[in-house]
């Protein structure tokens, strides 16, 4: 190895390849969002074709609260890895905690809001094109929310076990940065679904 190569080396500033792991969520994250933007754009398109009702003008309610439970989520699970690698555990395991919690009454917003349509107004996914397209869509988000807590689920178990540190800070980053994506769509369904859509 030349000295030259050897300087590069040893430059403080030198770049480093990116951890390996949030490449691979950075590209589920771009395939998954092509898939959304599919969900969204038939949505889109379908929606207001229904031959006959329910309309979304007619049954749907704004879950401003729920909405809010989830986009806090990002807050609180980004301060959670923050705290995990300064090394602070207990801080770190009550954020986590407490983004499980957040994300948990959006999924039982989500399901109460479906079981209201379902039972009350009778929209089912084979009522018309807006039930179709609606439990598309939401159920989309709503199984990537599922998945997300079963990993925060689990990555809580682990720290209570003594086995998350600082050390493994960069995996759990790789799991936030799923659940940030999981928060950032949900700002394109809930105003494409409760605001254009209406």
């Amino acid at each position: 190895m030349s000295n030259a190569t050897l300087s590069m080396a040893q430059e403080p500033g030198a770049w480093k390849l990116p951890y390996r792991g949030k490449v691979g969520m950075a590209c589920l994250i771009i395939a998954e969002s092509a898939i959304f933007t599919i969900f969204v754009v038939a949505y889109l398109y379908y929606a207001g074709r229904s031959l006959s009702g329910p309309t979304p003008r007619e049954v749907l309610e704004t879950p401003i609260f729920f909405t809010i439970c989830l986009l806090s989520s990002s807050l609180t699970i980004h301060f959670a890895e923050k705290f995990l690698e300064r090394g602070s555990r207990g801080a770190f395991l009550g954020l986590w905690l407490l983004t499980f919690i957040l994300g948990g009454l959006f999924l039982f917003g989500t399901a109460q809001e479906w079981h209201r349509l379902i039972y009350e107004h009778g929209l089912t996914i084979s009522t018309n094109l807006f039930g179709t397209t609606y439990y598309s869509l939401v159920g989309l988000h709503a199984f990537h929310v599922t998945v997300g807590l079963i990993m925060l689920g689990i990555v809580f178990l682990f720290g209570l076990a003594g086995r998350v540190g600082a050390e493994q800070s960069a995996r759990v980053g790789v799991l936030s940065m799923y659940w940030h994506f999981v928060d950032a769509v949900w700002v394109v369904v809930f105003t494409v679904v409760y605001i254009v859509g209406r």
